[in-house]
């Protein structure tokens, strides 16, 4: 008999406890090229992100990564940890103390700050996060809070979606 065994579906409301660090497992060397593109495709016309030249002449002395590309890095390493099974419903207190270069690697960590049941949807819960973001060096480049609501385990759309994948991995 064959043992079907799923890969990890995120957390669930049930398995946060306020305390908790993850430790988010993967970094990201920033690239030139992100930083370029990135600043480009959201129409962001501050040279200090895509003219060397420019950006020679300021206390850097090279272009600065644009820091929305930092927020959308460095959220997108939590996604696996907090927010697999959530959706954001706001972002607070974001803080960027340190620039990133290219060539940086940067890494996360996520704490739960907060906990409760949802008073509108039984089904979910909201929970209250302080993501770091740091380079490859230890320093800080993020700081933020967001708050998510999360599905309930019994109820999320990722437990039905498994539920009909572990029945058509049977069938074959």
């Amino acid at each position: 008999m064959t043992n079907i065994v799923g890969g990890w579906k995120g957390r669930f409301y049930e398995d946060f406890t306020v305390g908790d660090v993850y430790i988010h497992p993967y970094g990201r060397t920033i690239t030139e090229a992100d930083n370029i593109w990135f600043t480009l495709l959201t129409m962001n016309m501050n040279e200090i992100h895509f003219n060397a030249d420019y950006a020679a002449e300021t206390e850097w002395g090279r272009p600065l990564v644009n820091s929305a590309l930092t927020l959308a890095v460095v959220l997108g390493m939590s996604v696996m940890d907090v927010s697999q099974n959530a959706i954001n419903l706001g972002w607070e207190e974001i803080k960027l103390p340190n620039p990133v270069f290219a060539g940086d690697t940067l890494y996360a960590q996520t704490e739960v700050l907060e906990k409760r049941e949802s008073r509108s949807r039984p089904h979910m819960g909201i929970v209250k996060l302080k993501t770091i973001g740091y380079n490859q060096d230890g320093k800080v480049v993020l700081e933020m809070k967001r708050t998510i609501m999360v599905w309930k385990k019994a109820y999320a759309p990722r437990s039905k979606i498994e539920e009909k994948r572990r029945k058509i991995a049977g069938e074959r």
